[in-house]
Parts: structure tokens; C-alpha cells; sequence
């Protein structure tokens, strides 16, 4: 079946209209499909202001539907991806709350981190959420790819996300600035937790940053989690 927003014989005479070219100002034609066109005075070719890219911005049938998107769009594929995600992770654990916060804060951590080291935050992000959900050989749970792959994330994603939560798991967090940002993330939220149970001194946060912390961004996360330390 064809999507009804696609298929002409719902289309209303709204459907064809003429928008004015940004660099020359000539009226140019845009059926509400087209994602571009160009310019047939200048040569400008700019994406379709009208056109509603909402859907597309979550099928994972989407290229096929309307072709390539434009780049400024690609994005939020990723974006609405990583928020399709937490919800899944909380379905996954259903009444487990301790583990959904645990996962949520390490989640909000490495955004803040990934943001400032301007790393793939979908990517940091869909692994922060799946980190703990590991493959069942008995084909009863989802593995972190399966979700992945049933969430529409093209196979590229599904094997970044793959190979961080793989290389947060054996240790190994200088793979990549990636990997950096998830284990700096995780480090701050086990000791957050760690210091509901007792409380860390200075020294042990000093220690802590010093050892365990591996980006500067994950370093000013950490002093603003624990700002109620006097360290510097």
C-alpha cells in the first residue's frame, strides 16, 4: 500500500505551489513530494520549504518513499532514533526503576559529555541506553541490535552502537572519543551512587578524576555532579 501522503489521489490543489528561489528570487514549481529542485534562471537548488519531512524523520522506509533527504534532515533521523530508544529500554525493564535510573543518568551524563566533545550523540546515547542488554541466546529478550534493527537504525548505527557498548564492557574506553564519553559517563554515575551509600572525601574524587575520568568535558561533568566538594 501506498503511503496516502504520497499518492495523488488525496492531493487538493494546495499540493502544487510556487515558492521564490532564495538566491534570485524566481518563482520555481514544487509538487508537496519534491524534497528539492532547482532553480531554471540561476541553477540554485534549494530543499522545499513547504514539505513536512515528520514522518520521515522516523521510517525507516523513508528513501524509498521520497528519496534521499536532504542532509539538514539526516540528523534527526538520528535524533528521534536515540529517544525511540529510551523508551524501548524502559519497556525492556519494565518495573526494574533502579536499573531504568541508573541507565537514565548515565544517558543524561554522556549527552552533556558528548555535546561538549562533539562526538555522535545518537550513537553515545542508543549505547548508554543499551549498554546492559546483552543477547539471549534463547531468542526470548532482544539483543541491543535486534532492538536496534526493529527501531528502523540503518545497520551502520546498529554496528557503532554495537562496538561501544562492546568496547565499554571489556574496558576498553580510548577506542574511540565515543567510547570515551559513554565510560566517563558511566565512571560518574557509579561513584554518584557509590557516595549515596558513603560519602567520598575529597582525596577519593581527586583520585577519581585523575585515574578513572578520561576526557575533559567528562572532568567538568564530574566537578559539577560533585560541586559540593572543594576541589578544583
Amino acid at each position: 500500500m501506498k503511503c496516502p501522503g504520497q499518492d495523488m489521489q488525496y492531493w487538493t490543489a494546495e499540493a502544487i505551489y510556487e515558492v521564490n528561489c532564495p538566491k534570485c528570487g524566481k518563482s520555481v514549481e514544487f509538487y508537496k513530494d519534491d524534497t528539492t529542485r532547482s532553480c531554471s534562471q540561476c541553477g540554485h537548488r534549494f530543499v522545499n520549504p513547504r514539505m513536512d519531512f515528520g514522518c520521515a524523520a522516523y521510517c525507516k522506509f523513508a528513501e524509498q518513499c521520497i528519496g534521499t533527504l536532504p542532509e539538514e534532515f539526516v540528523g534527526a533521523q538520528d535524533n528521534l532514533l536515540k529517544d525511540k530508544v529510551a523508551v524501548e529500554m524502559k519497556r525492556y525493564y519494565k518495573t526494574d526503576f533502579k536499573r531504568i535510573g541508573h541507565l537514565s543518568r548515565i544517558a543524561r551524563y554522556a549527552e552533556k559529555i558528548a555535546q561538549q566533545e562533539g562526538v555522535n550523540l545518537a550513537v553515545v546515547l542508543c549505547a548508554a541506553y543499551l549498554k546492559d542488554i546483552e543477547a539471549d541466546d534463547s531468542g526470548n529478550q532482544p539483543s541491543a541490535a535486534k532492538i536496534l534493527e526493529s527501531l528502523g537504525a540503518n545497520e551502520e548505527i546498529r554496528n557503532e552502537v554495537c562496538a561501544l557498548i562492546e568496547a565499554l564492557n571489556n574496558g576498553r574506553t580510548t577506542t574511540s572519543p565515543e567510547a570515551g564519553s559513554l565510560a566517563d559517563a558511566a565512571a560518574i554515575t557509579l561513584l554518584e551512587e557509590r557516595n549515596k551509600e558513603m560519602a567520598i572525601d575529597e582525596e577519593q574524587f581527586t583520585d577519581f578524576i585523575t585515574e578513572e575520568i578520561t576526557t575533559e568535558a567528562g572532568r567538568m561533568v564530574a566537578r559539577s555532579v560533585f560541586s559540593h566538594l572543594a576541589v578544583c
